[in-house]
């Protein structure tokens, strides 16, 4: 039987508010979370955290959009971590690019991933025969 992709059917993975979840969550798929994560998540996808969303642990994903309360040791995105007015991190981001609202709460650092402005990696010398 074929494998088939997650994104093909549009597949949303949804923890509800008043759901407390132990552990780490690991998806290739989109994923709204509006109850309680204590673990690591992991999606190759987008990332919504919603304003009763809280995630205790670190991220890794394609985008995020915060509404909700992170505490994380790191997050990594590849693309776009956006900080909706309503959205409290406490962690250090590593992203291609941030968006932050007025009255968003931010404390950490920010490492801006950017490949089209890294520098060129050094020369390397030949291999001697």
């Amino acid at each position: 039987m074929k494998e088939v992709d997650q994104k093909e059917f549009g597949a949303v993975n949804i923890i509800a508010k008043g759901t407390q979840l132990q552990g780490n969550l690991i998806t290739n798929g989109d994923c709204r979370i509006d109850g309680m994560i204590k673990g690591n998540v992991s999606s190759k996808a987008k990332i919504i955290i919603g304003q009763s969303g809280i995630v205790e642990g670190n991220i890794v994903c394609a985008n995020i959009e915060i509404e909700g309360n992170v505490k994380a040791e790191s997050l990594t995105v590849q693309e776009l971590i956006s900080l909706k007015s309503t959205a409290n991190l406490v962690g250090n981001i590593t992203a291609n690019k941030i968006a932050i609202e007025p009255g968003a709460e931010f404390s950490g650092n920010c490492r801006m991933n950017n490949q089209k402005n890294a520098a060129p990696a050094a020369p390397t010398a030949p291999a001697e025969k």
